[in-house]
């Protein structure tokens, strides 16, 4: 997914990317879910839906899955999951 910047008046840009491209420690909300039928309704079902605030804690060794925290708990995610969910984030910017 292209990382799309949208520029606020206070000094700091909003980035928009998947919860995959995410880097440990980071932090962001979740924006939107663009999958689509049964995977949709489970990612909903872990509680990750558009308002809720995330947590990328750390990958496995080898990368898949990816431990986020999400409304106070631990949730592990695959990669391929992990794509269909954008993420909104606050950087401040020079």
């Amino acid at each position: 997914m292209r990382k799309m910047i949208r520029r606020k008046a206070s000094g700091t840009a909003l980035t928009v990317k998947t919860l995959r491209e995410m880097k440990a420690g980071e932090e962001g909300v979740v924006e939107k879910v663009t999958a689509e039928g049964g995977l949709r309704r489970r990612i909903f079902d872990m509680g990750l839906t558009p308002g809720a605030a995330v947590t990328l804690k750390k990958a496995a060794p080898f990368g898949d899955p990816l431990e986020c925290c999400v409304r106070g708990y631990s949730l592990l995610i695959r990669k391929s999951e992990a794509e269909h969910i954008q993420i909104v984030n606050q950087e401040k910017t020079k």
